[in-house]
């Protein structure tokens, strides 16, 4: 019989407790938990999960979840996979100058031939090893700043759920906080099978996020600088985004070159002044949509400060991934399962009161 796969799972107290205990859950039911629940012959456990510290000492990582490590790393070696799950990271953290034993650690297991995973936040850790230099990765959408300042040579790629570093996809990365669904069906059924990736799948309810990160990711993003003049910029753009050629209003409003406006915007936010025009017409148009009301995009087009609908069409499924009918469909239904939550405590809440 194959024996089980060894997946060391690093635990920090910056890691995220519901990523770490779910990763560890959904890894050790591979080759179980299905065949008990359909009533079939007892199975065996596929994977191995055992979660690895510093020492074994316990402690509490993020949210005050307590932690017990299976094992210190200096008892840690030949793993078959190992996983960095979410961190609790600032966007600023790059973690560059913390746990160096974790990050060499990480270095030699992958030198010796173990398979890298890391899911959300847990990239930046990877990224401080050296691992990603060169390579394609992803996170969070809301670290890629951190990336484009902090790791240049990562080529950061906010969009999908999953991406492989490398042909061999011997360092693999997942994306934002839920990602580590995407992530253990893909791990289940790489080392195991696709039939049994598809049980997992079934087992936890989980969903494979086929529509990537895009519809999930904030266009407008506040980056600390010290240019006054784009400061004032941005607060121009951001309360006339809806006017003919906000871009020349702002030039006005702060008062300098356009040219030099241009090239201050760009290094002091890593977008153009266009760039953020159109990126706060798609976050209005977004909100517009997920407010209900059955507005079109013919309507919704101008109210962003669009006057060709199409062209506003084109500009939506671009930065997005989504075409405005199906983001709206996609996220009103979050927005009436939270209205449906507000009604009924608030009834519950005029119930109490009578």
């Amino acid at each position: 019989m194959k024996p089980a796969v060894k997946a060391f799972i690093v635990a920090l107290p910056e890691t995220a407790g519901s990523a770490l205990y779910g990763i560890v859950d959904v890894l050790a039911a591979t080759g179980t938990l299905w065949r008990e629940l359909v009533g079939a012959e007892p199975g065996v456990g596929l994977i191995r999960p055992m979660i690895v510290s510093p020492s074994r000492q316990s402690f509490r990582c993020g949210n005050g979840i307590p932690v017990s490590p299976d094992l210190a790393m200096e008892e840690a070696r030949d793993a078959d996979i190992v996983i960095v799950p979410e961190l609790w990271l600032a966007p600023d953290d790059d973690m560059r100058t913390r746990y160096p034993q974790v990050k060499q650690w990480i270095i030699d297991r992958y030198r010796e031939g173990s398979t890298i995973y890391s899911a959300c936040s847990g990239s930046v850790l990877l990224a401080a090893t050296g691992l990603l230099d060169g390579r394609e990765a992803t996170s969070h959408w809301g670290y890629q700043d951190l990336f484009r300042r902090r790791f240049p040579d990562v080529r950061f790629n906010p969009t999908p759920n999953l991406v492989f570093g490398d042909p061999a996809g011997r360092i693999v990365t997942a994306g934002g906080t839920t990602s580590w669904h995407d992530l253990v069906i893909h791990i289940v059924a790489r080392h195991c099978s696709p039939g049994e990736a598809l049980r997992i799948a079934k087992v936890y309810l989980l969903k494979w996020h086929g529509e990537g990160q895009l519809p999930y990711t904030s266009l407008v993003r506040h980056q600390p600088h010290a240019d006054a003049a784009v400061r004032r910029a941005e607060e121009w753009l951001a309360a006339n985004f809806r006017l003919p050629n906000p871009v020349a209003g702002a030039v006005a409003a702060c008062g300098i070159a356009e040219r030099s406006l241009k090239r201050r915007f760009k290094a002091a936010t890593g977008s153009t002044p266009m760039e953020r025009v159109q990126n706060l017409r798609i976050e209005e148009a977004k909100r517009l949509l997920e407010a209900g009301g059955g507005a079109s995009s013919e309507d919704i087009a101008p109210e962003v400060g669009y006057e060709n609908p199409a062209f506003f069409r084109r500009l939506f499924k671009r930065h997005t991934g989504l075409t405005t009918a199906e983001y709206r469909r996609m996220f009103r239904s979050i927005s009436l399962a939270a209205d449906s939550r507000d009604e009924r405590e608030a009834a519950e809440g005029h119930a109490r009161a009578s």
